[in-house]
């Protein structure tokens, strides 16, 4: 059996984990247009920070590909899927069999085309480590550093550098800061201590045009910087299969992560799949969901049984020591709780459908398990567990359950 990976990031790696707990023998090929060895992307922030090194940033052992028996073509760019051949075209021309294909693509930053960017000299995007290793080096003390976006990698990108330049401004079209995963309440409270720590932000406007070192905003007015990075967001890096099957925004996959195309399967960023949190289908570009992904497929393909059903969107952040964590989707009604130590809300209907914690996100898992279980509410103590999650809130037989048959 030949196994085809294209991508060398979290769904890509856990494949091969999946694979081989099945399949010990069968010749693995890794694919990948970066030439680096396998790294955690939302690592690359804190390179910039100085918090941690690129030997650190490696997301498994340098034997990692020995051990698991794995061919690695780093820096290598597949150009075409053929499946009616069952093999890929590399931008060599040279062509790879395969028996099973998985696409772990990934996503790719999306670059809003502002007028005049192209008369911007040091422009930057920051979602891989070639763009935190280009960023890295145009940084200096006096540098002032437009940053437009103020979404997670914006703010992720404004808190690496912070210390390292003079000034950083965030533009954002939102009203809010993380308008994608946090309310006005929550999203101010980050403001608030991003802007402790330094950051300016304008907000509620894009940015018109540019014109070398200066930005002119919606409003009129203008900022000089002498760094520009854009970070509005990601698109899932769909292209490959584009060409050969249907797409929504993302790869559509089943719970086998199985695509439309025969013995083609797809995980982790470039994937759209199915939220319970929502019962809608999404871009879920998240790491754990990637993993999952990514060992769901892997089993599967050597022939194994795995089945991915519980989706749903998560992130876990911290800026300057603030911890944010949100999960699952914003319906229905509300319970919220702001004091001098946090901000907490959930979303609630029959079951819990999501929260926002920023502060203190201490047995934040009992309220993830709530949400990915879909457990109704009228079975425990939501009084009790809404204003501190605990075991105490569920009824004796399920704290038995969870604590491996001990009741307490």
């Amino acid at each position: 059996m030949q196994y085809v990976i294209i991508g060398n990031s979290a769904a890509g790696i856990a494949a091969v984990e999946g694979i081989r707990q099945t399949d010990k023998n069968g010749k693995i090929i890794i694919i990948s247009d970066e030439p680096h060895h396998t790294y955690a992307r939302p690592l690359i922030s804190y390179l910039l920070l100085q918090k941690t090194t690129e030997e650190k940033m490696k997301y498994r052992a340098d034997d990692f590909y020995e051990k698991n028996h794995c061919q690695v073509l780093l820096g290598t760019k597949v150009t075409a899927i053929q499946p009616e051949k069952k093999s890929i075209r590399l931008s060599d021309g040279k062509e790879i069999a395969y028996d099973k294909l998985l696409l772990a693509t990934g996503a790719i930053p999306f670059v809003l085309p502002v007028p005049g960017l192209d008369s911007v000299e040091n422009t930057f995007t920051f979602m891989s480590l070639d763009d935190a290793r280009k960023l890295g080096k145009a940084l200096h003390k006096k540098a002032r550093v437009l940053i437009l976006g103020g979404g997670l990698i914006g703010l992720k990108c404004a808190e690496g550098i912070l210390q390292r330049v003079g000034q950083v401004t965030v533009v954002d079209l939102a009203p809010g800061i993380l308008s994608s995963i946090l309310d006005s309440d929550g999203a101010k409270i980050v403001q608030d201590h991003l802007e402790k720590q330094g950051m300016r932000f304008k907000l509620g406007q894009g940015i018109k045009s540019l014109d070398k070192n200066v930005a002119t905003l919606d409003s009129g007015e203008q900022l000089e910087f002498d760094i520009f990075v854009m970070a509005v967001g990601v698109r899932p890096n769909i292209d490959l299969f584009k060409a050969i099957g249907p797409v929504g925004k993302g790869i559509p996959v089943n719970e086998r992560m199985e695509t439309s195309c025969p013995d083609i399967y797809a995980a982790g960023d470039c994937t759209e799949s199915l939220d319970i949190s929502s019962g809608q289908r999404k871009m879920l570009a998240l790491l754990p969901n990637a993993y999952m992904q990514g060992e769901g497929a892997g089993i599967n393909m050597a022939g194994g049984e795995a089945y991915f059903d519980k989706a749903m969107p998560m992130n876990a952040i911290g800026f300057f020591g603030l911890h944010v964590l949100t999960a699952g989707s914003y319906l229905g009604e509300t319970y919220s709780l702001k004091d001098e130590y946090g901000y907490k809300k959930l979303f609630y209907e029959e079951n819990l459908n999501g929260y926002i914690l920023i502060g203190p996100i201490e047995k934040a898992g009992i309220y993830t398990h709530l949400i990915r279980d879909k457990v109704p509410l009228a079975t425990l103590d939501f009084d009790l567990i809404r204003q501190k999650p605990g075991l105490m809130a569920f009824t004796k037989e399920e704290r038995s359950k969870k604590l491996g048959g001990v009741s307490r």
